[in-house]
């Protein structure tokens, strides 16, 4: 039998062990509430991933073609942005 694979945002939920700051612990149930903690911490993981994976895509463009400017970095973001969007996946970082 093979495993099953999920892309970012996909799957079922699965029950993982995270250790935080209690500072940070208690200013997030402050913000959004004890009930969507875990989606808040999975939102936030899933902005970081995109970034990760945008700032990657970004250097080795940069190493294959050249420097990019700070304007055509940003349109860079706000395509990759409304990509996400358009194909219902992960929501936009704004």
């Amino acid at each position: 039998m093979s495993e099953a694979h999920y892309s970012i945002g996909e799957g079922p939920a699965t029950r993982v062990s995270l250790s935080i700051p209690e500072g940070t612990a208690e200013a997030i149930r402050r913000r959004v509430g004890k009930r969507e903690f875990s989606a808040f911490i999975t939102g936030a993981v899933e902005r970081e991933l995109r970034g990760q994976m945008l700032d990657e895509y970004l250097a080795d463009y940069e190493r294959r073609n050249g420097p990019i400017s700070e304007p055509e970095q940003e349109r860079a973001r706000q395509i990759f942005d409304e990509v996400f969007v358009e194909e219902g996946g992960w929501p936009a970082a704004s």
